[in-house]
């Protein structure tokens, strides 16, 4: 059966404290129904100008904390879930990518929530949440042509053993391990701070898993909730 085991450094917790996340793993079905994240999108982006969900505006102010906290500069690179919002409030909506692509931004802007889709075939070794020794490589696309970045050091990273899979922590995906809907293996990591209530992070899990189940008929997946073990 598939297996994720992603894992957090424990330095981690000292830069954002009460950090806590929902790990996905999905084993994909067949699409029979594509539709499904294009409609959950528009809701969600009706969902936001609405003024939805009731914590948003406190928790994103708590990311662009801890964005600040490791040098980054939330207002030029926000996490995931801010600059998804913003760019909704701004246009009043958002144009549909991909299916799967598609529901994950819908929850993530459902519930204010960084929300991370990826190929975990495409992986090497297991994910890993660390702070970047500045040597890791993350491949991109600059100026319309593949380029290999570098982070900067101390800037929090997602990672395999390759190198780079999202940098400043959720702000951009590589390309290597970019999720469309012709995965097979999927990872999704849905990432909250204690400004989000933890009802409501399991509420966005089930809200991504029962619209991909609705997309693909008879998939498997797991979920699991990842917080800080206290001794």
């Amino acid at each position: 059966m598939l297996t994720v085991s992603p894992s957090i450094a424990p330095d981690i917790y000292g830069i954002a404290p009460g950090f806590r996340a929902l790990s996905i793993t999905v084993k994909a079905a067949a699409v029979q129904n594509p539709h499904v994240g294009e409609t959950a999108l528009k809701e969600a982006c009706a969902a936001v100008l609405a003024g939805a969900p009731e914590w948003a505006e406190d928790h994103l102010a708590a990311w662009a904390k801890v964005f600040q906290g490791f040098g980054s500069k939330p207002k030029r690179t926000p996490c995931s879930a801010d600059a998804l919002r913003k760019r909704v409030l701004r246009d009043g909506e958002m144009p549909a990518l991909d299916p799967v692509v598609d529901l994950y931004n819908a929850v993530s802007l459902q519930y204010a929530v960084p929300v991370g889709g990826e190929n975990i075939a495409a992986y090497q070794g297991s994910p890993r949440l660390v702070v970047a020794k500045g040597t890791e490589p993350f491949d991109t696309v600059k100026e319309g042509e593949p380029a290999i970045e570098y982070p900067s050091q101390g800037e929090i990273i997602w990672c395999d053993d390759t190198g780079v899979t999202c940098r400043r922590w959720n702000w951009r995906q590589g390309i290597r391990t970019r999720l469309g809907v012709e995965a097979q293996e999927m990872w999704f990591i849905l990432e909250s701070l204690p400004q989000m209530p933890l009802e409501k992070l399991h509420e966005a899990g089930k809200m991504l898993t029962d619209g991909l189940e609705k997309m693909m008929p008879g998939l498997w997946f797991d979920v699991a909730l990842i917080e800080e073990q206290h001794k």
